[in-house]
């Protein structure tokens, strides 16, 4: 799933969270110095003043948009739109509670003292705040990782268009070359390789989020590779020099300087990839709380029934290939892992996925008992909170696994794995064909509503008190 740029407000929304912060901070220090200590909250006049305030603050960063290029100002361009910003609210608060027949109530000085004070704390803050995201761009691990498509003539200037955007929350690992025979083994530190049978292959075993196409109109890329990234669930960018390959869902926006036309299996709105990761927030909250007591009663009972760590944790296969650790209270025996491979003749699953009614490996007693009401899936709200998994999403597949994945099987990791999703609630204990759940995880992403994930929460709670089956 791909996120749109377009209208991207919501990207500084910790900069406005930080503003309405210290404006408000700002009428406080206010009323301070010039009424003495006190709650000026608790006075009518300043309670209006602060919602007042934190309104027009919203209207300056929407009309204005006061926080464009905000991590590429240096400090006297900051404090230039710090004070157009502050000022711009001042006044607008000023004329609102004329409007209101108010503004006798409320004194100059204090008025001056919150323009002041507003002014020094915002610049400040949003400097020391700056230095924080930029450093944590720079060491992100969740940035985009991009494979350019492109041409001789063409991928040193796209290349330098690309690293000029200092600020990005994308990298480069890859050029695809498609004209050449023999292109170089690299441009600008980035590795490179011919566009063959071999490319597609590159996209299927790496951590691959999204291509950009950029050539010459006289170069075509070959259909079948296109298909083949739209099969994988790669999000495409195609510049729109060139005429675009008809598939999937399609904006038009900017990339590394550039108009291009995106596709993807779902494009969401920023706003809905907001809200999504709010219910993941605080469903992962809630979750990991009641793991917490969870540990605390049928911890002792695993550790008793057979030594060991009581949590289980194993690498798996995150979005677009991206590996992760993920947590399990331990419901089987220590040597679980080296016994799947005697067991795999009984796998009861068609394809790339392993199932076994009455796994010997299952600790008996307690192990069946958190298994079957799915009680050894709670530790993975640590995943969810920590930004690895989604509350729904597709399973993670194992690394084995995924080594064996054909290209049409990698779509359903075009998302985050979720603690449950489409196909846990289709019949979970029916399903055992693994091609059928890849096309329930396809349906998911390309039908995705915040709607959809709600209700799958219902179903998923049903089916746990139904104990159908177990994941």
């Amino acid at each position: 799933m791909y996120e749109e740029t377009k209208g991207r407000f919501y990207k500084h929304l910790d900069f406005i969270i930080l503003d309405f912060i210290v404006l408000q901070a700002s009428l406080l220090l206010a009323y301070t110095l010039r009424h003495g200590i006190g709650w000026a909250c608790g006075k009518t006049t300043y309670l209006y003043m602060g919602i007042a305030l934190g309104v027009c603050d919203l209207g300056v960063a929407l009309l204005a948009q006061s926080y464009r290029d905000i991590l590429k100002r240096g400090y006297l361009k900051e404090l230039r739109a710090t004070l157009i910003h502050t000022t711009s609210v001042m006044v607008l608060t000023i004329v609102l509670f004329f409007l209101i027949q108010r503004g006798q109530d409320v004194s100059r000085l204090t008025v001056l003292y919150i323009w002041i004070g507003g002014s020094i704390l915002m610049c400040t803050s949003r400097l020391l705040w700056k230095e924080c995201v930029r450093t944590h761009i720079k060491r992100a691990k969740d940035v985009r990782w991009i494979v350019l498509v492109s041409s001789q003539c063409l991928v040193e200037e796209t290349m330098k268009a690309i690293k000029a955007i200092e600020y990005r929350d994308y990298r480069v690992n890859k050029i695809i070359l498609v004209d050449g025979e023999n292109p170089r083994s690299d441009i600008m530190g980035i590795s490179v390789m011919p566009l063959d049978e071999a490319a597609l292959e590159y996209l299927r075993t790496n951590v691959v989020d999204e291509i950009f196409i950029n050539l010459p109109p006289h170069i075509e890329v070959p259909d079948d590779f296109l298909e083949g990234c739209y099969h994988m669930g790669i999000t495409v960018h195609i510049n729109l020099m060139r005429h675009p390959y008809e598939i999937g869902n399609k904006v038009v926006e900017g990339f590394a300087g550039y108009t291009v036309l995106t596709s993807g299996m779902k494009i969401a709105s920023p706003v809905q990839v907001l809200l999504k990761r709010s219910l993941d927030i605080l469903g992962g909250l809630v979750g990991t709380m009641i793991t917490g007591l969870l540990t605390l009663i049928i911890g002792p009972i695993i550790y008793l029934k057979d030594p060991g760590p009581i949590f289980f944790s194993q690498t798996r296969i995150g979005k677009n290939g991206r590996q992760f650790k993920i947590y399990k209270f331990r419901s089987m025996y220590m040597n679980a892992e080296e016994r799947k491979k005697e067991l795999m003749a009984q796998n009861e699953m068609q394809g790339l996925m392993f199932k076994m009614t009455n796994d010997p490996r299952i600790l008996p007693g307690i192990g069946e008992k958190i298994r079957a009401w799915s009680l050894d899936e709670f530790p993975q709200f640590i995943n969810v909170l920590k930004g690895d998994m989604s509350l729904i999403g597709t399973r993670p597949p194992t690394v084995d696994e995924w080594e064996k994945y054909e290209n049409h099987h990698r779509k359903r990791m075009a998302i985050k794995p979720g603690l449950t999703g489409m196909w846990q609630v289709s019949g979970r204990s029916d399903i055992t064909d693994f091609e059928e759940i890849v096309n329930l995880d396809a349906q998911y992403i390309t039908e995705w509503t915040l709607g959809l994930d709600i209700k799958i929460l219902f179903k998923t709670v049903l089916v746990v008190f139904a104990r159908d089956g177990s994941r």
